[in-house]
């Protein structure tokens, strides 16, 4: 953890001293009320960058994975498949994870995402990245559960 040992000291809720003889190596093992409050500080200072990490790679190279379970409609020339409740996951390429997390950032709320997701299920999951179906549009409704992962 960065920063000076007086401020994790009092985030902590132990002494300068003793935040000073962790890093020296002179005590090893924490007590457990101190261990709990160095994960708990330890967490806070790394999740939000590791999850921001994680959101820029999903958005540039890696894609994510999204689980729908909804209603799902089709439009297209010739398809003989009638619209059902599916439960699909997929994955979803880096162009549409850009454009999810953006909507998410500035406070787009589930169904709001629906348009967008629909599309990038049609991509990766009905036309298998435009391999098939040429033409094909999936509309979902009835949502039970939408998640995403990265």
């Amino acid at each position: 953890m960065t920063g000076s040992a007086r401020s994790l000291a009092e985030r902590v809720g132990t002494s300068t001293r003793t935040i000073e003889r962790y890093r020296a190596g002179k005590l090893k093992k924490p007590q457990k009320r101190l261990q709990a409050a160095l994960v708990e500080a330890t967490e806070s200072e790394w999740q939000p960058q590791v999850r921001a990490q994680a959101r820029a790679q999903a958005s540039t190279s890696r894609g994510m994975v999204v689980e729908v379970t909804a209603y799902f409609g089709f439009t297209c020339t010739g398809s003989s498949d009638d619209g059902r409740e599916r439960q699909i996951t997929t994955d979803i390429s880096p162009t549409y994870v850009k454009q999810i997390l953006e909507l998410q950032a500035a406070g787009a709320t589930e169904e709001d995402l629906h348009p967008i997701v629909a599309e990038a299920i049609t991509e990766s999951y009905f036309t298998e990245w435009g391999t098939r179906a040429d033409g094909l549009r999936a509309d979902f409704t009835a949502v039970s559960s939408i998640s995403f992962r990265f």
